[in-house]
């Protein structure tokens, strides 16, 4: 069974960093599109960024672009989330999920850790 654990959240004030973790397990994801989505409160879930394992192509939402990094480390299957300027309008709580390269949807999901950006 697949198993993703978020860590790394917090709060840090406007215009600081964090960096979120995920770590993987259950299975060679080497086939797998890596991803984290966030949700605000009362808001529908959001797509932030994802990368595909082999590859390492990455995809970002337009609204962090240029302020967000994902990146993965195979050896130790863990992706990485970095974080730079953050607004308070990215407070949220944040998923790590995966999905199979042919899939549209995420199939399989972390438990969230919380991302709070004071003004």
């Amino acid at each position: 069974q697949v198993q993703l654990v978020e860590s790394g959240g917090g709060l840090v004030q406007a215009g600081g960093s964090l960096r979120l973790s995920c770590a993987a397990s259950g299975r060679t994801f080497s086939s797998y599109v890596m991803g984290w989505l966030r949700q605000a409160p009362g808001k529908e879930r959001d797509f932030v960024s994802s990368i595909t394992w082999i590859a390492g192509t990455t995809r970002y939402a337009d609204s962090v672009k240029g302020r967000f990094a994902i990146s993965r480390d195979a050896a130790k299957n863990t992706v990485y989330l970095q974080m730079n300027n953050l607004k308070p309008e990215d407070t949220a709580v944040y998923y790590c999920a995966a999905r199979r390269n042919y899939e549209t949807n995420f199939r399989f999901w972390g438990q969230g850790t919380q991302v709070t950006v004071s003004s």
